[in-house]
């Protein structure tokens, strides 16, 4: 599973520019979903019909991930930037960035009264080794994307774009196990989920999921002065049972404990107080449906060195077949 996950992690995918992930993805994808689409946002739809008398289910896991966009390229050749999510600018300083064409940048700050002082994103910018505007190998509103290798300490999986490719290599890894399900399952890899769940919100509506599950990761409570959290690497995978964008549906909450329990899986239980899913998006699209979400504790998150533990992906593995694979009696 490893090699998967290098994979999906080390390429290039910031939101709104999701074609590259979705051609790793598809032929992973592809011999054992029963039919695949993409639709109009650019979301990867592959179908897993069940064998009758289920529900329609959806999985949603983002192929995106955060980057940076030029604004203006200045006479000298340096690109000026703009978010695409979550950055903190306190991660930026010296960090080496692609672009889809392939080109490679360099980003800094301009200069600051003292070293302790973090300047804000509008005063960062990205070298491309270019001398000025008419030798720019990239232009304004291009993407980019982190560059960061991943490597694994024990069981301590460390790369860029943790957030959420490893939640893709959990929906991949499960639809390859599901071969005894009741349920229609679509497994989604939705894109723009960083920058307001737009994907998962256009497929819920498309689909309109009778239940709805996202992957994703989330924060911990064992960093060194980390926020007070009930999560921990290698502890089992989280059941979500608040964000601060949703309140997670109870009997889906209460089934997922359950199916932990019967198939001794370690497990915790989320409440997370800032930051949302994909599960929001299919809570309240359409009718709206009966939400949750598996979360994979996740360091570092929004930086380039996400860390996670392998225990804690097997483990949302094995609870999402274990869900799957039985009667959901909400």
């Amino acid at each position: 599973m490893n090699e998967l996950i290098k994979k999906l992690v080390e390429a290039y995918g910031p939101s709104g520019f999701e074609s590259q992930m979705r051609d790793l993805i598809q032929p992973e994808i592809a011999p054992f979903s029963d039919d695949i689409t993409v639709d109009a946002m650019g979301n990867l739809i592959a179908y897993k019909k069940g064998n009758g008398g289920g529900l329609k289910v959806m999985i949603a896991a983002h192929m995106d991930e955060i980057g940076l966009m030029v604004t203006h390229i200045t006479e000298k050749g340096y690109l000026r930037v703009t978010n695409i999510g979550g950055i903190n600018p306190q991660t930026l300083l010296g960090n080496r960035v692609q672009f889809a064409n392939g080109t490679t940048g360099i980003v800094f700050s301009d200069r600051t009264p003292k070293r302790t002082i973090v300047h804000g994103l509008n005063k960062h910018y990205i070298d491309v080794g270019a001398s000025g505007v008419d030798d720019c190998p990239v232009g304004v509103g291009d993407a980019a994307g982190f560059m960061r290798d991943f490597f694994v300490q024990g069981t301590r999986l460390t790369s860029k774009a943790m957030d959420d490719r490893i939640g893709c290599v959990v929906a991949i890894e499960t639809l390859k196990q599901l071969d005894n399900s009741p349920h229609d399952v679509y497994f989604v890899f939705s894109v723009q989920e960083e920058v307001g769940v737009r994907g998962a919100q256009a497929a819920a509506n498309r689909l309109n999921p009778d239940v709805g599950i996202a992957l994703d990761v989330t924060l911990t409570g064992d960093m060194h002065n980390s926020i007070e959290m009930a999560v921990a690497l290698g502890d089992g995978p989280a059941i979500k049972a608040k964000d601060s964008g949703m309140v997670a549906h109870v009997g889906l909450v209460n089934l997922m404990k359950q199916r932990a329990r019967e198939n001794d899986i370690p497990f915790q239980i989320e409440v997370l107080t800032g930051g949302s899913t994909d599960a929001r998006a299919m809570q309240i699209a359409g009718p709206g449906c009966a939400a949750g979400c598996i979360s994979i504790p996740c360091r570092y998150v929004h930086s380039q060195s996400e860390t996670v533990d392998i225990r804690d992906v097997e483990g949302s593995i094995a609870l999402l077949t274990a869900v799957l694979s039985g009667e959901i009696d909400l």
